[in-house]
């Protein structure tokens, strides 16, 4: 399904090159559920921002079906990425004034559905992460792991077929941590989307189909 080549990303600071990523080959198989393990600070934030078309590299190729994504113009690329990918942060990113419903509304209302149908479809995701009793609160109503269900919700309303995580249990407690994983695969198992996940939670990757490692830019096999 995605196809990594001699991917390379180089930033420019003070005057130094400094390597993020460095000659990444990976290939991602539809369906999976991939976990890319490494300690903060190794690239993997990068390497996530990348895969959804939010950044570009600075040589290599990202090929989605055999198709490279950075030859297309941003709004064909925005498009896509509104389309066929979701995202789930450490950090929920909700709008504090807008509710539950709202909030989980936005990428179907962005994406030119009418408004009740956006709703509808909203309200249906927001059950199934057993939120449906928490509609019309928003999100300072809400705990940490309730505003992290209204975040998968809101990345899963459109019914991706690549969703991304970046340590999306890191400001979570233990337990709640776990139930946030349970729903990830539970949901992207139903779904038929592709799960990738980057963490140092060796938990919650060895709960994944298949786990990899990013140090110092470089992929290595665990």
């Amino acid at each position: 399904m995605i196809t990594i080549s001699n991917l390379t990303k180089t930033f420019i600071k003070d005057g130094n090159k400094i390597e993020v990523l460095k000659s990444i080959n990976l290939e991602i198989r539809r369906g999976e559920s991939l976990a890319i393990l490494g300690v903060s600070g190794t690239g993997k934030t990068t390497l996530l921002q990348i895969l959804g078309i939010l950044d570009h590299p600075t040589s290599g190729h990202v090929l989605y079906g055999g198709v490279n994504t950075f030859e297309w113009n941003e709004r064909k690329r925005a498009e896509f990425r509104n389309r066929k990918i979701g995202f789930v942060f450490q950090f929920h990113h909700l709008l504090p004034e807008f509710t539950t419903l709202e909030n989980t509304m936005m990428p179907a209302l962005i994406n030119g559905i009418a408004k009740e149908e956006a709703a509808r479809k909203a309200e249906i995701i927001l059950t199934e992460v057993g939120l449906g009793d928490r509609l019309t609160h928003k999100p300072g109503e809400l705990s940490g792991g309730e505003q992290q269900r209204v975040a998968v919700a809101r990345a899963m309303i459109m019914e991706p077929e690549i969703l991304l995580a970046d340590e999306p249990t890191g400001n979570l407690d233990t337990e709640t941590g776990k139930k946030i994983n349970d729903l990830l695969l539970n949901l992207t198992e139903t779904k038929g989307a592709t799960l990738i996940v980057v963490t140092h939670n060796r938990l919650l990757a060895g709960r994944m189909s298949r786990t990899i490692g990013l140090k110092d830019g470089e992929i290595y096999d665990l």
